[in-house]
């Protein structure tokens, strides 16, 4: 049984959706069932892919009520997270190897009324992050390298989500455990078992047959 009490949240990435037709991605988020849009921004630097930067984010913002869970896989963010939040960023997601200056950066996001995130990659252990976990509201597992799509779940990442859920326990922060990589419906139960509150899922969502079926089996699969 699922022991997490928070209710599970499914953040359609739109990665996997047509970039010729991107707000037709973001609708069908919300239509499937989604309870967030994630948004990939890669400079090909950070990452090896380039996707988009602050405009589609801004254009995009029009399209859906539905939160924008922005997550930035660039380098230096603090040149753009004004920009990101102005566009409309709900939660603004930054990485752990990404900056030297976490605090400065995370506490921006927040002065300008976005809700700021960690993200760490497979090789970052969590207990880098203990000095910054009271200044985010989601911390970001990622569960593949990050930069593209369809990769398989590394399962060791997910005793990282454990080590998170304890130490929020023990505590009393309340970040939410977000999981990105590899979670389709043979992954989702492990992962919400080990602590995940929100559930990125892209291929795994908009190449299903019957995306909203899919969405609601990711949030329940019990």
């Amino acid at each position: 049984m699922h022991e997490n009490a928070r209710k599970t949240l499914i953040a359609p990435s739109v990665l996997s959706a047509n970039f010729g037709a991107l707000a037709d991605g973001v609708r069908q988020a919300e239509s499937m069932g989604g309870d967030l849009v994630h948004l990939d921004v890669m400079d090909g630097s950070f990452v090896p892919p380039i996707t988009f930067g602050e405009k589609a984010v801004r254009d995009l913002r029009s399209v859906t009520r539905l939160p924008f869970d922005v997550h930035l896989m660039i380098h230096r963010p603090e040149n753009h997270v004004a920009e990101f939040c102005a566009a409309g960023a709900d939660f603004l997601t930054i990485h752990f190897e990404a900056t030297t200056h976490l605090h400065a950066v995370l506490s921006s996001i927040r002065e300008r009324g976005a809700r700021p995130g960690i993200a760490f990659v497979p090789s970052t252990a969590v207990e880098s992050l203990i000095e910054v976990l009271p200044l985010v509201d989601i911390v970001l597992v990622m569960t593949v390298s990050p930069g593209f799509g369809g990769q398989e779940l590394i399962p060791r990442c997910l005793e990282k989500v454990r080590l998170l859920r304890r130490m929020r326990e023990q505590t009393g922060l309340g970040y939410l455990i977000e999981v990105d990589g590899g979670i389709n419906r043979t992954t989702v139960g492990a992962a919400l078992e080990a602590g995940a509150d929100v559930i990125v899922a892209g291929s795994a969502l908009f190449g299903a047959k019957d995306p909203a079926a899919e969405v609601a089996f990711l949030r329940s699969p019990w």
